[in-house]
């Protein structure tokens, strides 16, 4: 029997990318890289799991600033390239500025417009000065 992560189509770095998506809201959260290990992490322990290109590790979001996320389900796209995490953002942050969503700038006019404002500023989520 085949297992669940041989049916996606991992890059040639062996990773795919997931959007992030808020269960209750239905707000664009973030968007990150998975791996085999990270989804299948994700899914054992029901959180937002992701592999960092930076760090080449698993990042468990929430891990320093402590806004965990709550894995609800998990959907893969129509050609097993894409996932998306449907996710309860404790603490209501995402973004690593402090905002909701990393998705807080909007094309207005030809330049980008920030929309939301900074909830908590980073040094504060991050413990750095």
């Amino acid at each position: 029997m085949s297992s669940y992560l041989d049916q996606i189509q991992w890059n040639s770095d062996g990773l795919a990318p997931v959007i992030t998506q808020d269960a209750d809201s239905g707000r664009l959260l973030m968007q990150a890289w998975v791996n085999r290990e990270a989804l299948a992490v994700a899914v054992s322990e029901k959180r937002g799991v992701y592999w960092s290109r930076s760090r080449q590790k698993l990042w468990r979001k929430g891990e320093d600033s402590g806004n965990v996320q709550e894995l609800v389900d998990v959907y893969l796209d129509c050609d097993n390239d894409s996932l998306c995490y449907v996710v309860r953002q404790i603490g209501g942050i995402a973004c690593h500025t402090g905002r909701e969503s990393c998705y807080f700038q909007r094309l207005d006019s030809e330049e980008w417009a920030v929309t939301e404002p900074v909830l908590k500023q980073p040094a504060e989520l991050y413990g750095k000065s």
